[in-house]
């Protein structure tokens, strides 16, 4: 059996609930690993090999950092909230150890969560393109740049064109994600069980644009016009992609070929947060 920690090594509550954690473990004859810290190693991947499980010692965005170095390869996670919302966390600390010894004998409910496969292609200097591919569990955003210039841009869905549009950009997001970048822009909440894409655009310049769900097997595709010289910026999970030298003309999004499965208490776990988090109706 082996545990992968990937704790948010900027809390010392998470840090020090991670080595204490550790020790636990290796007591149990549990092998353990631990994720670089990203503030000094941001690109370095964690070793997977051979990983029963994932603890996320943090708030969401460290949750999503595990999601991201688990990638495709459906590695169970869980998350011990040290953050502020915890909404795809599982527990709170002092129910950490209690929590981690379910997940380890198969006792806590595994909820399947779709992702994303991004690809978005690049102009570079001499007028060639480039591409770069990426992994969401939340979402993809456009977003204007610093100057805040309207961007006008072409969506898509499946070869069928949407419509254009002016705005300060667009979101892409799973069922997880329709509680994050893609609510604050008007989106609706998603149950974790839909399987499709949430598309939200994000202040659009029209009474008529709308977000709209598609079906799994959909592809979105992003074209930015020519029409206006905006600075254009894409992230995935909140995450850049792209040097910031080049330009971005084109995202493509599809769910991606396999799911993260998240710990949790059951399947009451997503209305239970949503309940608390977004109703304000915690222990009721």
């Amino acid at each position: 059996m082996k545990v992968l920690f990937v704790p948010n090594y900027s809390r010392e509550a998470a840090a020090e609930g991670a080595r204490q954690l550790a020790e636990w473990l290796e007591e149990q004859n549990v092998e353990v690993a631990w994720a670089p810290d990203k503030k000094l190693f941001p690109n370095a991947p964690a070793d997977t090999e051979d990983v029963n499980l994932v603890v996320s010692l943090g708030g969401d965005g460290t949750l999503l950092r595990a999601a991201r170095l688990v990638g495709y390869q459906e590695i169970p996670i869980m998350g011990i909230s040290y953050g502020h919302l915890g909404f795809l966390t599982c527990g709170e600390p002092d129910e950490m150890f209690k929590l981690v010894e379910a997940a380890l004998v198969g006792e806590l409910h595994a909820s399947k969560r779709a992702t994303l496969d991004i690809e978005v292609e690049f102009e570079q200097e001499d007028d060639s393109t480039c591409m770069e591919h990426h992994f969401a569990l939340n979402d993809m955003a456009l977003t204007h740049g610093a100057r805040g210039d309207m961007i006008v841009f072409d969506v898509a869905v499946s070869g069928h064109h949407i419509d254009r549009l002016r705005g300060d950009g667009f979101v892409v997001s799973t069922a997880t994600g329709s509680t994050g970048y893609a609510l604050a822009a008007g989106g609706p909440i998603v149950t974790p069980e839909f399987k499709g894409m949430v598309c939200v655009p994000v202040a659009p310049h029209t009474l008529m644009a709308r977000a709209f769900l598609t079906s799994p097997s959909d592809v979105v595709e992003i074209t930015i016009s020519d029409e206006r010289n905006a600075d254009r910026l894409f992230y995935a999970d909140g995450q850049p992609i792209g040097d910031g030298k080049h330009r971005g003309i084109k995202a493509t999004v599809r769910r991606g070929p396999s799911d993260i499965i998240l710990l949790d208490h059951s399947s009451r776990s997503f209305y239970e947060s949503v309940s608390r988090v977004f109703y304000g109706k915690a222990g009721q």
